[in-house]
């Protein structure tokens, strides 16, 4: 009798291990949601149109890899380092160093700065989903335990959300002791991508055991008939549950992305303080996202995942549409809006990943094949169209409203009022209307513990049926 290597609990050294895979990920793309678009048009002193469509092109890109590259990593076969470690093993000093080079600024020709900035982020995005989706499909080979996952998540999140923390203040280190704009951002994409490359390695080597042993699982089973990738798709989206987290986690990270975006030209432009000011209030939302993991990891056992998001997305709700009404010289008030808002961005972290595994083990149920790859492939897909889009809306919503680009060296624009409004519709009602959308899909969320305990037992006998077959 063959039996399932994820009964046994996970360590603490596995569960940290875990989380290391996503420090690396976190960090840059924490690096990139504050300051790229602040650094095309206030730095590299691109049009905020142009701006914007270099994210909608990269992220548009980024979303159309993680299928391909979720169902490769599903065959990878035969691989010395197995179908989810390989991928990350030899993906991880490419996903460094061309992040680095998104820094760089060639010249100051807006269409071959928006050529580079193009090509650069395309070979970016591909390097990024080649590390990161194959270590977020690892997640249900982990560990089966509906509890044990939000614990699991918990200690990625950590890392996720510590490493935007301690990014977001080596950037304050180095705006401080680094005054030429130019060698600022610089000097941030050389010495985060260095430290993005480290974690990688000890995700690797800390889950081996564990994930070697899922592997063989996965190898002894019988050999199913391989789906079509049209079926695939068809399965995909007919299983509703997965419709339900997919649409979850696209609501609430529109609200992340495009609040992180905005964040900087509000704090600016709009509340009237220094740079360094915006960095701070995302520190004060990342902060208190961080001590609130493990408190709603235990809420989550007690009452369960939905109720968690519930709350977490009221809470941030009422922040959120707030910082539409603050006026500039409410400088306090803002920064407790932060720590409000960070209550509820700890759900959206933490909730719809915690879901997709349950949603994974119901489609081997339904099709008696384990598709981890294509599933997280395929949520992450809809989740970057939709900030691509959301992001080229705000881009070029900036650009209508008058928004003013400035240079290197070049004196801060004052904005026009049509710009300012533009900047504080896009902070406050914008995303409250997403996370509003995100509760509603919460509640149709069918999966409960009890649910997913019934799904297990199922697939217990089924594999106990398939060893004594074998």
């Amino acid at each position: 009798m063959v039996s399932r290597p994820m009964t046994k609990p996970l360590t603490v050294g596995e569960k940290l291990a875990f989380g290391a895979g996503d420090l690396g990920t976190a960090i840059t793309a924490n690096i990139l949601v504050f300051f790229l678009l602040i650094f095309f048009t206030n730095v590299a002193g691109m049009n905020a149109g142009l701006a914007g469509s270099v994210l909608m092109i990269g992220k548009i890109w980024d979303a159309i890899n993680d299928p391909i590259i979720g169902v490769l990593s599903d065959r990878t076969k035969n691989a010395r380092w197995g179908r989810r470690h390989s991928w990350m093993f030899w993906g991880a000093i490419p996903f460094g160093l061309t992040f680095f080079l998104q820094w760089i600024i060639p010249t100051d020709n807006q269409w071959v700065l928006f050529a580079y900035y193009v090509l650069v982020g395309i070979l970016f995005n591909t390097c990024y989903t080649a590390v990161n989706l194959p270590y977020t499909a690892m997640t249900p080979e982990m560990t089966q335990d509906y509890n044990e996952r939000t614990s699991l998540n918990s200690f990625r999140f950590t890392f996720s959300i510590g490493g935007s923390i301690g990014s977001l203040l080596l950037a304050q280190v180095i705006f401080q002791q680094v005054k030429d704009p130019v060698n600022q951002y610089l000097i941030i994409g050389l010495v985060t991508a260095i430290i993005s490359v480290l974690p990688l390695y000890w995700c690797i080597f800390g889950t081996r055991n564990r994930i070697k042993a899922a592997e063989a699982i996965h190898l002894a089973a019988p050999v199913q008939a391989q789906i079509p990738y049209r079926q695939q798709l068809k399965l995909v989206f007919s299983n509703r549950p997965f419709v339900y987290v997919m649409g979850i986690y696209l609501c609430s990270w529109l609200a992340v992305q495009i609040t992180a975006s905005m964040i900087a030209f509000f704090v600016i432009d709009w509340m009237k303080l220094p740079a360094a000011a915006a960095t701070q209030v995302a520190l004060a939302v990342q902060g208190t996202a961080l001590v609130m993991l493990f408190a709603w990891s235990w809420f989550s056992k007690r009452y369960g995942k939905k109720a968690v998001y519930f709350f977490g997305m009221v809470i941030w709700m009422i922040a959120q549409a707030g910082l539409f009404f603050l006026q500039p010289h409410q400088v306090g008030l803002m920064y407790g809006m932060a720590i409000l808002a960070g209550v509820g961005v700890s759900t959206a972290y933490l909730i719809p990943w915690s879901m997709i595994p349950d949603v994974v083990d119901l489609d081997e149920l339904n099709t008696g094949q384990r598709r981890e790859g294509i599933f997280y492939g395929f949520m992450v897909l809809l989740q970057k169209m939709g900030l691509a889009f959301g992001l080229f809306i705000v881009g070029q919503g900036l650009n209508f409203a008058g928004f003013i680009s400035s240079g290197p060296g070049d004196t801060p624009p004052i904005q026009p009022d049509s710009a300012l409004l533009a900047i504080r519709l896009a902070i406050g009602p914008v995303p409250t209307v997403f996370l509003a959308l995100g509760i509603v899909l919460a509640y149709l969320y069918p999966i409960t513990q009890e649910y997913h305990t019934q799904i297990l037992l199922q697939l217990q006998s089924r594999h106990q049926a398939n060893a004594e077959e074998g």
